[in-house]
Parts: structure tokens; sequence; C-alpha cells
């Protein structure tokens, strides 16, 4: 586990990003953007890291540059479409980006990315820092199973497997229709409880963490951690597309050192 006086932890907390506090092996490295350190303009001001969102493109890059400068390798990046692909971000990358919504790595310096602004962002890896993955599990991936299939894509014994919930928008935020509440309670009556009334009839706020522990205990993972941060209530250090509509995205990222 990485320890306060590591010089890379160090350089993360002097960006205001985030460095996850998880058990996860000594080999294995997660990061989390923040709104800090980054050269875009407004509405899309700090770093910005979305080349789809309408910001300039120089900047973007120049942003990516920024947080490349840490990693071990370039991110595979990811077109994510609210689906349930699973990129090799070992493989060789012909086109950039990758249409997926996750990523696993099996290499040391193969960098797992994803990109938000509400929606989830899962980072796994097993106990022996063999594999790690980076998952976009936003509720449409969440119930068309992206993280099912990003385990299944990891071969690895479910409980060796450990997950970290991400920044996404939280519980006291995000409301949706009756639709998205029958859609999960069909396929687990559990999932009832992620779900308290909305504001208005036919509305639910839902929890999106605890719906992804819900779906992580029913595949097998119960060592789960995070899930305490939310994107739409933390203007100052993240995106939310909920809360501002046009606006950046942060990313997830992680990787092997060895």
């Amino acid at each position: 586990m990485t320890v306060m006086g590591d010089p890379w932890r160090q350089t993360v907390c002097e960006h205001g990003w985030i460095a996850p506090e998880w058990a996860a092996p000594a080999n294995v490295r997660a990061l989390v953007t923040t709104r800090g350190g980054g050269v875009s303009l407004p509405p899309y001001a700090g770093l910005n890291l979305g080349l789809h969102v309408g910001d300039d493109g120089i900047a973007v890059r120049r942003n990516r540059e920024i947080v490349s400068a840490l990693l071990p390798g370039v991110p595979c990046w990811l077109d994510q479409v609210h689906g349930t692909d699973v990129a090799d971000a070992d493989a060789p990358r012909v086109i950039e980006p990758v249409c997926a919504d996750a990523a696993i790595a099996r290499r040391p310096a193969s960098v797992c990315v994803v990109m938000t602004a509400d929606c989830l962002p899962v980072l796994l890896c097993d106990t022996a820092g063999s594999v790690v993955a980076a998952v976009h599990a936003g509720w449409r991936g969440l119930a068309a199973g992206v993280l099912e299939a990003a385990l299944e894509r990891m071969r690895c014994v479910p409980a060796s497997v450990m997950a970290w919930l991400g920044p996404a928008i939280g519980p006291t935020h995000f409301e949706v229709g009756d639709e998205v509440r029958a859609r999960f309670v069909a396929a687990d009556a559990a999932a009832a409880s992620a779900f308290v009334p909305g504001h208005a009839r036919g509305k639910w706020m839902a929890d999106l963490y605890a719906l992804a522990r819900l779906r992580l205990a029913a595949a097998g993972v119960t060592q789960v951690t995070g899930g305490t941060l939310c994107t739409y209530a933390d203007q100052a250090r993240f995106y939310s597309y909920r809360r501002d509509g046009v606006t950046g995205r942060f990313a997830s990222l992680i990787w092997r050192v060895s």
C-alpha cells in the first residue's frame, strides 16, 4: 500500500488530485484527477480531459499531457457509450480512442482510464496485483452489466477482487424515473433498497454506490471501498453534468508498476 511519504503520492496531493485509500497491493497505483492543475477556460475551468465536450482541443491535450507526466505510459483513452465492451489496455492501439466502457491491463505501465462527470468510476484489481481494470458505470452501464463484463475479462476468483468506488453523483442529487428503478428491481429485488421517493410522482432518488455494491456482491466481490465523494455537491473539485450541463470530464486511472 502506498504510504504518505511516497513522492508520487505527494505530487498527486500537490495537484489536488486523489490517490484512493484502499488496501490494494503495493504494485497497483490509482489516481483520480480533479479540476485542479489544468489550463481549460470556463465553463470547463481546470483540468478538463474530455475532447468530446466542446472545450478547446489544444487545452484538453495540454491537460492530458499534465496527467501523463505522472504516468508510466499513455492511458488507454476510451470512447464511452454506456455499454459493456471492455478494452484491452495492453493491446497496441491503432485507433484512439477505443470504443468501450471499461479497460483491463495485466502488463506493467499499461494505464486503464475512464472519464466521468456524475457516472460512477469503479477501479478494480486482484489481491495478487496481477490485473487491474477501470469501469465507467453510470446507471445504464450498471443495468447492462458492465461490471460483470469487466470481472469476466479479469479472469479472477471473485473473492480475490478488490473494488474502489470513485466520485459520482450522490444519492441526494440523482433523481431518476420509474423506468430506471423498474429495470434494476426486475433484475434484483434487493435493488429497491437503493431508491427512495423523489421530488415528484414517478421520480426516485437513486444511490449509484449502493447499486454498484449490490452488483459486485452478486458477482462474489465483497472487498469494496470508496463511494463517499459526490460530484454534484463538490463543485470546487469535480465536474458534474447534472449540475452544470456544459462541463468537463475528470479521469479515474489505474495501472500496475511491476
